[in-house]
């Protein structure tokens, strides 16, 4: 299995939770509300450019915009491997955590 780091699984969630609007201001937006951490462009798109050659995820420029001055925006999206990685992440996460409930960790505090 080829493993993924915490920041690459938390970005490809943020595409998949995103659709059509995946690309890099919003995917940040939608990393720092999920993480409650501060990510900058250049994490998000060192992740996404990681993913892009696993495979996990491609990406297209959608067609230019007046409201951005004629520039493009580079939309990512997930590839069949890409959506077979969460399937085997969360899997994986599910079978690690088995058992370990939340009032059983408080209960060791």
């Amino acid at each position: 299995m080829n493993l993924l780091t915490r920041g690459e699984e938390v970005v490809l969630i943020a595409v998949w939770r995103l659709g059509e609007n995946a690309y890099g201001v919003p995917i940040r937006s939608l990393l720092i509300d999920m993480t409650e951490k501060d990510w900058s462009l250049s994490s998000v798109y060192d992740a996404l450019e990681r993913l892009e050659k696993k495979r996990y995820l491609e990406s297209f420029l959608s067609e230019p915009m007046q409201s951005r001055g004629g520039r493009s925006k580079r939309i990512y999206r997930h590839t069949k491997e890409g959506l077979n990685a969460m399937i085997r992440l969360k899997t994986t996460q599910d079978r690690i955590w088995e058992g370990i409930t939340k009032p059983a960790i408080e209960g060791r505090l």
